[in-house]
């Protein structure tokens, strides 16, 4: 072999060396956000909520209005950490509602975590579903929306069945691709429908189903992954892409503002629920393999 190819063969090797280098390189980059202290994580408590909540403050036996727990004053070890295999893992009650909340604003990032459900419900959802949330691009006061425990924000939400769906949390609104809904019907998600305006200021009330059902059986975790870049947001479970959305929005006076930045809460909300892995990787830009999703 003459040394013309010979040189040739090598810088093509090379090229290949290093892009997979690269490449391993960029894929372990992630930020890990979950310690035994919770060293990244402010945490908020508000109320015992119970059945027949109407959205007005809870009032004590005199009719006084009840205040709500506050930002870090969890004595009642809603929020704790536990090990599992060496790791730590997030146990979260329920039993108050509110919801641990990063210390830093994201924006333009991949999140990834593993979840399962506990045992244990609190009024007022014994009879329903176990719950929880993750609220991305958080913004202002704590307990801005319905249930008085959380920041206005875009909910990928965590249910029992429901892993993926989405919620408008305070004046929040979203575009998302979703078939329309029919008289006591909801939106569904699906990647071949076009985007469907829902949220605070929309004709659509602020919910909408993930396209499909892909939680594990009860006891096992569930890998869950949120794709944020500029106004795009996708829900991932185990997996399966199950919601496309863009346009993020709040209303302000009636006038919509983008929402691209902010905190991640992750929801107390009346049912036991642990957390682990708990990582997060910024992006440069869109990977191909998901800005398909909004062509």
């Amino acid at each position: 072999m003459d040394k013309t190819k010979t040189k040739s063969l090598l810088i093509i090797f090379l090229t290949i060396i290093t892009f997979y280098s690269c490449k391993d390189k960029e894929d372990d980059n992630w930020t890990n956000l979950l310690d035994k202290e919770l060293t990244n994580w402010d945490n908020y408590l508000s109320f015992r909520h119970q059945l027949g909540y109407d959205g007005k403050a809870p009032k004590d036996e005199n009719g006084n209005d009840i205040a709500p727990i506050g930002l870090n004053q969890d004595q009642y070890n809603v929020f704790s950490v536990i090990e599992e295999q060496n790791d730590p893992v997030l146990k979260i009650s329920g039993e108050i509602y509110g919801c641990v909340v990063t210390k830093k604003e994201y924006s333009n990032y991949h999140l990834r975590l593993q979840v399962k459900w506990g045992e244990k419900k609190w009024n007022p959802r014994k009879s329903l579903l176990k719950d929880s949330g993750i609220l991305y691009h958080s913004i202002g006061p704590m307990g801005a929306e319905y249930w008085r425990s959380w920041m206005l924000s875009q909910e990928f939400q965590i249910m029992e069945g429901h892993m993926g769906d989405y919620w408008s949390q305070s004046t929040s609104a979203i575009d998302i691709r979703a078939f329309i809904p029919e008289y006591i019907m909801n939106p569904v998600a699906d990647k071949s429908q076009p985007f469907l305006p829902i949220g605070k200021g929309e004709k659509i009330s602020g919910f909408c189903l993930r396209s499909a059902n892909y939680e594990n059986e009860p006891g096992q975790w569930n890998t869950l992954e949120l794709i944020c870049f500029d106004d795009k947001s996708i829900h991932i479970v185990n997996g399966h892409v199950v919601m496309i959305l863009k346009n993020s929005r709040y209303l302000d006076n009636g006038k919509p503002i983008p929402m691209n930045k902010g905190k991640i809460q992750i929801q107390s909300e009346a049912a036991e629920v642990f957390y682990k892995n708990i990582e997060i990787k910024t992006l440069k830009t869109l990977p191909n393999k998901y800005s398909q999703y909004f062509l």
